[in-house]
This record gives C-alpha cells, sequence and structure tokens, in this order.
C-alpha cells in the first residue's frame, strides 16, 4: 500500500514538472525580442529604444502600456504614442512628438517651449535654430501668446520676446521692436497691426505703447 502511495506521489510530481516545464516553454515564446519604433521625426531610433531597454525579453501578454509609458515619457519632446502588439515576440510603437514654438531662456537655462507652452529639454537641434527666443517666464509668455492668436499677430515675425520685472513684454522684429505697456496690451498689439502696413510709419523701428493713450515713435 505504502508503495503505491509513493508512486503515485512520484508520478503526481513528474507530471507537474513536465506541464510547468511546457508552460514556460510557451511562454518564453512571446518574450519581447524586436521593437519597431515609427514616426519619429525629431528623436532618433536609437535613443528611444535606449529607453526601453528594461522592456525587452519581458512577456508581451503581460506588458502593459504603462510600463511603456513610464519608459518612454522620460523624454520631454513626446507628446504621445500609440503601441501595437505584433506577436509573438514584437512591438510597434508609433510616437507624436511636441513642436517647438520658441527658445525659452530663463533663470540661466535654456529649453525649448511647445505649442502647449511645456517645457523641453534642449538639444540645439538644427531644425529649430531659427525659433524665436523668450526672455522671461513661461507662464507669463502662454498669456502674450494667446493673446497674440486671438488678434492673428503676424507670430513669424516676431524674433524675440523679452519680459521685464515691471510686468510687460518687449516684442522684437527683423528690424523693429514694440514696447508694450504692462496692462491691457491687446489694445496696443491691435493698434500696432493697424498702422504697421501704412506709409507714415514706414520709417519708425520703436513703437513705444507704454505711456497710457500715446505712442511714441522712435
Amino acid at each position: 500500500m505504502k508503495k503505491k502511495i509513493v508512486i503515485a506521489v512520484a508520478l503526481l510530481i513528474l507530471f507537474s514538472t513536465i506541464t510547468s516545464q511546457k508552460n514556460i516553454q510557451i511562454f518564453s515564446k512571446f518574450n519581447l525580442q524586436e521593437i519597431q519604433i515609427e514616426n519619429n521625426l525629431i528623436l532618433k531610433e536609437a535613443d528611444l529604444k535606449e529607453l526601453l531597454i528594461p522592456i525587452y525579453n519581458k512577456n508581451l501578454l503581460f506588458l502593459s502600456y504603462a510600463e511603456i509609458e513610464k519608459l518612454l515619457m522620460q523624454n520631454s519632446f513626446i507628446e504621445s504614442f500609440n503601441i501595437k502588439k505584433k506577436y509573438p515576440q514584437s512591438l510597434k510603437i508609433e510616437i507624436f512628438e511636441k513642436k517647438p514654438i520658441a527658445i525659452l531662456i530663463y533663470n540661466k537655462e535654456k529649453y525649448y517651449l511647445s505649442e502647449k507652452i511645456e517645457l523641453i529639454e534642449f538639444n540645439d537641434h538644427k531644425n529649430f535654430q531659427e525659433l524665436p527666443y523668450i526672455f522671461g517666464n513661461h507662464k507669463k509668455f502662454k498669456q502674450l501668446y494667446d493673446k497674440l492668436k486671438q488678434i492673428n499677430f503676424p507670430l513669424k515675425e516676431i524674433k524675440n520676446y523679452t519680459f521685464f520685472e515691471s510686468n510687460r513684454w518687449d516684442l522684437k522684429t527683423e528690424d523693429i521692436v514694440i514696447k508694450l505697456p504692462n496692462y491691457d496690451y491687446e489694445k496696443s498689439l491691435k493698434e500696432y497691426l493697424m498702422i504697421k502696413d501704412k506709409k507714415n510709419f514706414k520709417k519708425y523701428k520703436i513703437f513705444d505703447f507704454r505711456v497710457n493713450n500715446q505712442l511714441i515713435l522712435k
């Protein structure tokens, strides 16, 4: 009787071990071996794959979006991404990058600034060497930027935005400086748009709106 029990237990352990080994072999077929990166125009594929090193050889069946997001979003240039699992061992990632609109200089640090006024790590990319410069706080700039878009100001003409401690901005184009007041500057911007292309104002290089209800031309 005891022999039968011992044999039964031995067989049970043997079959369990075989089954476990088969399961391991089956699941190992889904370990991630290849990552395909698409739609990256600014970011280098090699840099993105380096961020993703921790998920290589992880089981594709159980790999979560959150795991990938945690790794990819370390790069501040990434706006969002889509993933597609390609069984048994591949992953395709479509990257959506932020679009820089300016170069921000603040507290002696340099950043790119996105359309959503988000800070992006600066890397001196050749595609962005002609961006305008902002000297000041990006939160203050957001208020100005929203106003400029609302009135359809020709943003491409602006080379520099400079914020002063007196809570006002200077805008510099290729050859003109617009000095805005520290309040109600939308009115000044609209006035500038009305007169900037008129013949009588072509000779002036400074449009100074700092004094209430006055325009000083130089």
